[in-house]
């Protein structure tokens, strides 16, 4: 029963970080179900389920409102769902005790780049790019959208995925640092392409541990907290600057994940050291954050589930 209500507030908080940042539900809720002891596969095939259900709600929604590019979607989903086999064949054939320290620093590098994302202001201007123009396939990008580099960041982005729930933290900052493109496109065209990587990921981890990998009270009870928390979301995102709530998720996840390599390392008292120094950081990024005006652009379709 603890357990259950433990994975009730992971699903929660992980909502309630995606809803309001458009990215952050697989890491963050992989951080808090690895920090309660579950193995590192039932965890990713729980969170992956998990976004298949929250995403294609929220792509549906994008959809509707225009913010998808379909063919950057296909662009995104296939080398995504490709990435997403690589990465849940090494959970099912690596002993989860043995990889847990690896996810951990992963998880890590995903905290790095999400306090450093949210505590800068949003690019803003640039020169100017070619377009391809609106259409069938929906609104229009710019051609470097479709540089094969956005390939790589999709496949590593698939990789992670299946590790630990990391799609949206990997590929949406990628697509927000491009000229041209509007945030509401990038993040909408990537949570949609995030159904089919979400779905891959957690289809393959089910097939190859015959279903052992998902319990359903802990699924059902992940999906509540994400429901419950979604209005909840809604509501902050409308009283707390998006950066704030992105910085305290990043301060969230190089927490949770020192702590697992603290422990790992048997640090001991040490690890205080290591405990003191993510706060430091953190406090920094606040403080930077406090600097730069309010990030507008990227906090409306945030309020759409999904990433």
């Amino acid at each position: 029963m603890g357990l259950l209500i433990l994975v009730t507030v992971a699903g929660l908080v992980a909502s309630l970080v995606d809803g309001a940042l458009g990215m952050g539900f697989g890491p963050t809720s992989s951080t808090l179900l690895l920090g309660a002891g579950l193995a590192p596969a039932a965890v990713s095939t729980t969170v992956n389920v998990a976004k298949v259900a929250s995403g294609l709600a929220g792509g549906m929604a994008h959809y509707r409102f225009g913010n998808v590019d379909r063919g950057l979607v296909v662009r995104l989903a296939v080398p995504g769902s490709l990435g997403a086999l690589v990465g849940v064949t090494v959970l099912a054939n690596v002993d989860g005790g043995a990889l847990r320290p690896y996810l951990a620093g992963l998880l890590l590098v995903v905290g790095l780049r999400m306090l450093l994302r949210f505590s800068r202001p949003p690019a803003t201007g640039g020169p100017a790019v070619s377009s391809r123009p609106a259409g069938p396939s929906g609104p229009s990008v710019p051609d470097d959208v479709y540089h094969p580099g956005i390939l790589v960041a999709a496949f590593l982005g698939g990789v992670t995925n299946g590790l630990v729930g990391a799609w949206g933290p990997v590929v949406t900052p990628v697509l927000l640092g491009r000229p041209g493109l509007e945030p509401r496109v990038a993040i909408g065209s990537v949570n949609t392409a995030e159904v089919a990587v979400a779905l891959t990921a957690s289809g393959t981890l089910i097939a190859s541990l015959n279903g052992a990998g998902v319990d359903l009270g802990i699924l059902v009870a992940m999906l509540l907290g994400g429901v419950t928390a979604a209005p909840v979301a809604a509501w902050v995102v409308r009283h707390l600057a998006p950066r704030w709530l992105g910085v305290g998720a990043g301060g969230l996840l190089l927490l949770t994940s020192t702590r697992d390599l603290a422990g790992a390392a048997d640090l001991g008292l040490s690890r205080w050291a290591a405990y003191a120094a993510v706060a430091t950081l953190v406090a920094v990024a606040a403080r930077v954050s406090l600097r730069g005006r309010p990030v507008q652009e990227d906090a409306r379709p945030a309020l759409l589930p999904g990433g």
